[in-house]
């Protein structure tokens, strides 16, 4: 018999929908029972694409006597953390506090009130490599809960007290100027990997936030970081991080050369390295990044996208019970799919007889540049792969990651003038202003026709990014309205009158033990940064005041953690960046049909501007100067094309040509 997760929607709680413990979701059900029956609450956190977390399910969650223990001593409750990051945020926190690290599968025991006192990640079946076994884990809490409540209560009120320290900290009242930016890349130069490029030793993470962030130093003049910057996305793009026949990246690489993957792809990772390079290619040209930018789109488009107008959130690492099987290659399975044509493939990509992975081979780039005899080789063995059992894919639609998707999309789109992906990405921004809306009120997960879950500030600010990168992808006004409407909501429902920044829930939400708040840019950018940087972005295409208020006060509430591990606040230091610089108002106006105007908009679609806003209209009139400040007393002089470029309201001349109009952003 299935238990309560088969009413759900997330593919991670229908994984354990047979098994043998009486699991909950997350929900009143759970914790009233929790309360009638005097019993701790077991929580398992994890998500589709964990390959330990399949693990410790057929070693631990199928076993009928571990269920057993679990069902006669304690309500136990399953929770997918990307459809609920707020719980898996506050709980993670306390692993973190008890253990020194964290990582999921994550498991905790809660009093029936929510409290944590105890917990872990990942817990073996029988005692092993220093770690107790699931089962003396399970009896020596259960026993703690019967014979020393008193003890577990404290443990769990002194975790409470260091859980809510990051709700009260208090806003930096620092002058924010550039040396934080000078700080910031001594600190990254420090810890930067000179040959194989990334930060620190293995397991290795892409970390796009950190790459843009040089990108940004490099447009400062910081020569170094540019330098950098290419040194990592070249040794990405030829490694096994990235799937040199399907496109798109792993989520990291277990070795310090970025050969060996841990192979589920996860789309909020891709769609940050489809901006990155995209990034790179403004800045370096490199037409490998460029490369990487196709087919990643490619890889999206075929894999990722859903009927209904959105995108999926990951593909599984594992197939066939075997990590990594779907991608790797034996020099036979490469001979018998491509016959004569196999040992240019084998040069190509790497191959040997002996493997690079446990006797097979992962595929890295060997060849110097692209070659359409190599795109031939790249597409039989693709195709050759389909015919494979394919990794599990976690089919439920977030809207935060969507909005991402949708950024990247409409920003290269743009760069490479690919009109098709600007539409798909507008495609499924409709999606989610019809299917993830209910009432007003955006939410957070989709997935075969049901909405669940409100909204979360990540959710929002995504939004807001989305619809000022679609606002500059097509000028259409619709989506400024779409920007005000999100960054208002927001405000309204997220934001700490007390100590600025923005809290994880919203005032409407489900009360948990803490009203946390997303501050460090982690996997994605944290929902603070990514208002701190689009706020300011608001206010300068609208002149709204309060939006940079309040993105300044998002900017203060984490500064001064920036400043000590600028590492893991990227996408805040980008914020930074854009309120010290000097960034640009860009108007042109005039008519469509002239060369003028179309060698303009070229020429601001291929310069590299992170601070910058553009907007680009043909006559307007006192509506669209209402809606939009930027384009008051803007006319084609002449009727010839016409440019106009502000700095926090001072202008420069208007302009007629492209060559003028770079001299002035110069």
């Amino acid at each position: 018999m299935s238990n309560r997760l088969a009413s759900e929607t997330s593919p991670y709680l229908l994984q354990h929908k047979d098994n043998p413990v009486d699991w909950f979701p997350w929900g009143d059900e759970a914790l009233r029972r929790a309360r009638a029956e005097d019993k701790p609450i077991l929580l398992s956190v994890g998500y589709a694409a964990c390959h330990w977390c399949h693990v410790m399910e057929r070693e631990s969650f199928e076993s009928p006597d571990i269920a057993r223990i679990m069902n006669d001593n304690f309500v136990s409750v399953k929770v997918d953390r990307e459809e609920r990051p707020d719980i898996d945020a506050i709980y993670m926190e306390a692993v973190q506090a008890m253990t020194g690290q964290g990582g999921w599968p994550m498991t905790v025991f809660l009093t029936p009130d929510g409290v944590p006192f105890y917990g872990g990640t990942y817990f073996p079946p029988d005692d092993r490599h220093g770690m107790p076994s699931f089962t003396r884990v399970l009896t020596g809490v259960a026993e703690a809960w019967r014979s020393k409540r008193s003890d577990v209560q404290e443990q769990g009120k002194r975790l409470l007290d260091h859980i809510d320290v990051a709700s009260k900290i208090l806003p930096s009242s620092d002058v924010i100027g550039e040396d934080i930016l000078r700080s910031a890349f001594r600190s990254l130069a420090g810890g930067f990997d000179r040959e194989h490029g990334g930060f620190g030793n293995a397991p290795k993470f892409p970390q796009p936030m950190t790459i843009d962030l040089l990108h940004r130093l490099h447009a400062r003049g910081y020569s170094r970081a540019g330098a950098m910057a290419r040194l990592t996305l070249d040794a990405m793009a030829k490694g096994g991080i990235y799937d040199q026949i399907g496109g798109g990246f792993a989520r990291y690489s277990v070795d310090r050369q970025w050969l060996v993957p841990h192979f589920e792809k996860m789309l909020y990772d891709n769609a940050q390295l489809i901006r990155t390079y995209t990034h790179s290619w403004l800045s370096t040209g490199s037409e490998l990044h460029r490369e990487v930018v196709e087919r990643t789109v490619e890889w999206l488009f075929r894999e990722m996208r859903d009927a209904a107008g959105g995108f999926y959130s990951s593909l599984d690492a594992d197939s066939e019970g075997e990590e990594g099987r779907f991608y790797v290659w034996t020099i036979e399975q490469v001979r018998r799919a491509l016959d004569e044509r196999a040992e240019d493939a084998i040069g190509a990509f790497g191959m040997t007889e002996q493997g690079n992975f446990e006797g097979a081979n992962i595929l890295v780039r060997a060849h110097a540049r692209a070659d359409p005899k190599i795109d031939e080789l790249r597409q039989a063995l693709l195709e050759a792969r389909s015919t494979r059992v394919r990794p599990a894919t976690d089919d439920k639609i977030l809207t935060a990651w969507n909005a991402l998707t949708i950024s990247a999309l409409a920003e290269a789109g743009a760069t490479f003038e690919r009109e098709d992906w600007i539409a798909s990405a507008a495609a499924a921004m409709r999606f989610l202003m019809t299917s993830m809306r209910r009432d007003g009120r955006l939410m957070r997960a989709y997935r075969d026709g049901r909405v669940r879950h409100l909204g979360f500030a990540e959710d929002y600010a995504f939004y807001l990014e989305a619809s000022l990168s679609l606002f500059e992808a097509t000028f259409d006004q619709e989506w400024v309205d779409e920007a005000r409407w999100v960054a208002d909501e927001a405000i309204l429902l997220f934001h700490d009158s007390d100590r600025g920044g923005f809290f994880t829930t919203g005032a409407d939400a489900e009360r948990l033990i803490t009203r946390s708040k997303d501050l460090i840019d982690n996997a994605v950018p944290s929902a603070n940064s990514v208002m701190a940087m689009e706020l300011q972005r608001l206010s300068m295409l609208t002149g709204g005041s309060s939006y940079e208020r309040h993105a300044i006060d998002a900017i203060r509430s984490i500064l001064d953690a920036a400043k000590r591990s600028p590492q893991g606040f990227g996408h805040l230091l980008g914020a930074v960046d854009l309120y010290t610089g000097d960034p640009k108002e860009v108007v042109i106006v005039g008519s469509p049909a002239r060369a003028d105007w179309h060698e303009m908009k070229e020429a601001m679609r291929h310069t590299y501007l992170p601070n910058k806003v553009l907007v680009i209209a043909q006559q307007p009139d006192a509506e669209d100067a209402r809606r939009i400040p930027l384009l008051a007393d803007r006319v084609a002089v002449d009727g010839r094309a016409t440019a106009y470029v502000c700095r926090r309201g001072i202008c420069d001349l208007p302009v007629h040509s492209a060559a003028e109009l770079l001299a002035q952003l110069r």
